[in-house]
């Protein structure tokens, strides 16, 4: 009997020391730092490539906006009337007056009377061009300088003439130049001792007027601007009573144009010639360039206005050249 249990017990010690050998690590006089003989694999897992979703051409092409028709219908898409019939209404619930350059001219002139603002106050216009032209091009921004037919500055510009020839300094200054000479003016200008409101150079001096190019940045003189030429005359008959409007933010025209005291007929000469340069900038095959047009004095409500029937018609620049 007793030889019986001795067999069991070592039985059953054997069990146990191959399940604790099977289920964890064993511990002996080896130290935990020595390096295990772990699996090396020889090969490359290949890396899952994502399947790359299709584009639809249908999804490339951008929707074209809907341009919805409203002859036709009683009343404009999303709004209420076409016209207001209290005089006190919510403005967004109808659609935008778009008034005629004459009327809204009459129209800056009764609101000055009626609010008692200044007589004298400027009246602005603010352009809205439309700068694409084909595949992808766009009308570079410009700068125009021209003569309005009725001028509402009561001082003349100030221009400054850089050159180094005695002699076309004598005809700048007797034509009204404010400042000419050559090198030795832009120390004064950088020390802003000397300033003007246009520089115009001849072309041999641009090379030594580097040093003012970021003190004058928009001012400095350019070609295109018309402030570089060998004509001191002409240039300061131009810029001495001209008129300078420029595109700004890529698209924006915003000048003055006239005072409200001025007579009616003036302001719209004045915005007539404006217009008429503006537009020279675009071919006239692209279609209209002016997109939107605001009119407004310096206290009064801004007023959009028909830029096209303010534009000469091709038949009546015909007669005027004739």
């Amino acid at each position: 009997m007793a030889n019986c249990t001795r067999t069991v017990w070592k039985v059953l010690a054997g069990c146990q020391r191959q399940l604790l050998s099977a289920n964890s690590p064993a511990y002996t006089g080896v130290s935990q730092t020595a390096r295990r003989n772990l699996p090396i694999r020889t090969f490359a897992a290949v890396r899952a490539q994502r399947r790359e979703k299709k584009e639809d051409p249908e999804k490339e092409v951008k929707k074209e906006k809907k341009v919805i028709d409203d002859k036709n219908r009683h009343k404009p898409f999303g709004k209420t009337l076409w016209a207001p019939v209290d005089d006190v209404y919510i403005v967004r619930y109808y659609p935008r007056t778009i008034y005629s350059a004459a009327d809204a001219i009459d129209m800056l002139k009764n609101f000055q009377a009626l609010d008692f603002t200044p007589h004298s106050q400027p009246v602005y216009i603010d352009l809205r061009l439309d700068m694409k032209l084909e595949k992808k091009k766009k009308v570079d921004p410009f700068v125009s300088t021209l003569h309005l037919p009725h001028p509402f500055k009561t001082e003349m510009n100030k221009v400054l003439v850089f050159t180094e020839d005695a002699n076309q300094v004598k005809v700048a200054q007797e034509n009204g130049a404010v400042f000419a000479g050559g090198a030795e003016l832009i120390q004064p200008i950088l020390d802003d001792e000397i300033s003007a409101d246009f520089y115009v150079a001849v072309p041999d001096m641009l090379p030594k007027l580097l040093p003012l190019k970021n003190k004058l940045r928009k001012k400095f003189p350019k070609s295109k601007r018309g402030t570089v030429g060998k004509n001191i005359t002409h240039m300061l008959e131009l810029f001495k009573t001209g008129h300078e409007l420029m595109v700004e933010n890529e698209c924006y025209v915003r000048t003055q144009i006239a005072t409200l005291d001025m007579p009616k007929e003036h302001i719209f000469a004045n915005l007539q010639t404006i217009l008429t340069d503006v537009c020279s900038h675009r071919p006239a095959d692209k279609g209209p360039f002016i997109e939107r047009a605001i009119i407004a004095s310096h206290t009064s409500e801004a007023l959009w206005f028909k830029s096209e029937d303010v534009l000469l018609k091709p038949a009546e620049t015909e007669e005027e050249e004739e």
